[in-house]
């Protein structure tokens, strides 16, 4: 009878930690082991299968050529375990524990909202629901489910689109009343801004002057971590902010802020996706279960602005 040894799906899990992070201290920080732990591991592993994996230096971590082929191997086996176990539990009705992370303006006005309903229709579900503007690691954080706004890294994830949404920039009257109206991109030099905390692919605001493009930036007054702490700063009358229509939609048809430069305005969008861990396989039913929910509920459409005869701003709402 051949030997079965249920290590060894542990033993590929710790090692793809391992070249995926790029050494052994963040695979066993996210593994919660001991950096001697995995290196016993990962040198046992070798052991057993009689060749060298990685070269360590001590900088780096080096795949040798039979490293390679293993980390490719055991990628495509751990899938397949994944999917089996998906696939048996795929009948089940949603429970467990649900960890969703969203961004802080979309959590709070579309995400927010939707977790009584949800909750009430899955009675075995508990959700945890963490709200931050940081793009944060799902494996890491061990969340289940992500709300990304704008442009997606590269990675693993599956995405799934719920929304699209128009970028503007816009002051409080107050605001206005004190420094002025900017014309043109150019006269963003002497305003103040609302920047962030954190880095951004984007550095300039970008605007389009005929077939020309280009970027500009005021000066920071200040800069907030989120965009629900930008959108308070912009209606205290700290600066200017470019921020998405979805968000500050109720705030400029209440007059509360302006848009400003619209004849300069690229008409960029930002899409907004629902991310999480898997493969081509079932999820969980507590995952597939409120992914659908959000696609069905979620109506972001992709709003545009419109100024009205007597000089108001309305906001047109997509389907």
């Amino acid at each position: 009878m051949a030997r079965i040894d249920t290590n060894r799906s542990a033993e590929m899990e710790v090692f793809i930690r391992v070249v995926d992070l790029g050494g052994f201290t963040p695979a066993a920080r996210r593994l919660r082991l001991t950096p001697s732990g995995v290196s016993k591991l990962i040198s046992r592993l070798e052991a057993r299968l009689g060749t060298r994996l990685v070269n360590r230096t001590t900088r780096k971590l080096q795949l040798t050529e039979e490293g390679q082929a293993f980390y490719q191997r055991a990628v495509r086996i751990l899938a397949e375990i994944e999917e089996a176990e998906r696939e048996a539990a795929s009948g089940t009705a949603p429970r467990g524990r649900l960890t969703v992370n969203s961004n802080i303006p979309f959590g709070m006005l579309h995400v927010m909202p939707l977790i009584p309903r949800f909750l009430a229709a899955h009675p075995e579900v508990t959700l945890d629901l963490v709200l931050t503007d940081t793009v944060i690691d799902l494996m890491e954080e061990r969340a289940d489910v992500a709300i990304r706004v704008g442009p997606l890294r590269a990675s693993r994830l599956i995405a799934r689109k719920l929304g699209t949404s128009r970028m503007v920039v816009v002051a409080a009257p107050d605001y206005l009343d004190r420094f002025g109206v900017p014309k043109t991109p150019a006269d963003l030099a002497d305003h103040r801004g609302i920047g962030w905390t954190f880095p951004r692919s984007i550095r300039g605001w970008p605007f389009r002057r005929g077939d020309r493009s280009e970027e500009a930036l005021p000066p920071p007054a200040a800069r907030a971590s989120d965009g629900e702490a930008a959108r308070n700063l912009a209606l205290g009358g700290v600066g200017l902010a470019r921020l998405a229509l979805f968000h500050i939609g109720p705030d400029i048809e209440a007059g509360r802020l302006i848009p400003v430069l619209q004849g300069y305005n690229p008409g960029d969008r930002e899409d907004i996706h629902a991310v999480y861990v898997g493969h081509s396989g079932p999820l969980p039913a507590r995952v597939r279960t409120f992914i659908d929910f959000l696609a069905q509920h979620v109506s972001v459409g992709d709003p545009a602005l419109k100024r009205t005869a007597d000089g108001k701003w309305k906001v047109q709402r997509g389907s």
